[in-house]
């Protein structure tokens, strides 16, 4: 697999996780919604390992070179995620989804056409 399939790939996978994601959330109206949906609560934790997890299979050099995107902050949630489940506050979860994940998704989706047009 190639520098950039390998790439791709991760990304295409991210981007399949924010959208499982805003969808697992769409119904809920707040935070609170959203933590009492706990099949969707549950659902949505999973996609953030997800992220974490092709963040990580994404070469040092890559990330150096799209500097912008915050991956050691991302594979650091996924971490909490992962290691503190219990822990997680579901204002911090619901704020991450509606005013972060939105940018990210944008961002890579970038990316995605960066590389494929190469």
């Amino acid at each position: 697999m190639s520098y950039m399939s390998k790439e791709l790939l991760a990304l295409k996978t991210i981007i399949e996780s924010i959208e499982k994601i805003n969808l697992y959330s769409s119904s809920s109206k707040n935070a609170d919604d959203f933590y009492h949906d706990s099949k969707s609560f549950d659902a949505t934790m999973i996609h953030f390992i997800n992220i974490g997890e092709m963040i990580e299979r994404i070469s040092p050099q890559f990330k150096e070179s799209y500097s912008h995107i915050p991956w050691r902050e991302i594979k650091d949630f996924r971490n909490l995620v992962s290691h503190n489940y219990f822990g997680i506050d579901a204002d911090e979860l619901w704020d991450i989804i509606t005013n972060h994940l939105p940018t990210l998704k944008t961002n890579i989706n970038a990316l995605i056409k960066d590389i494929e047009t190469v």
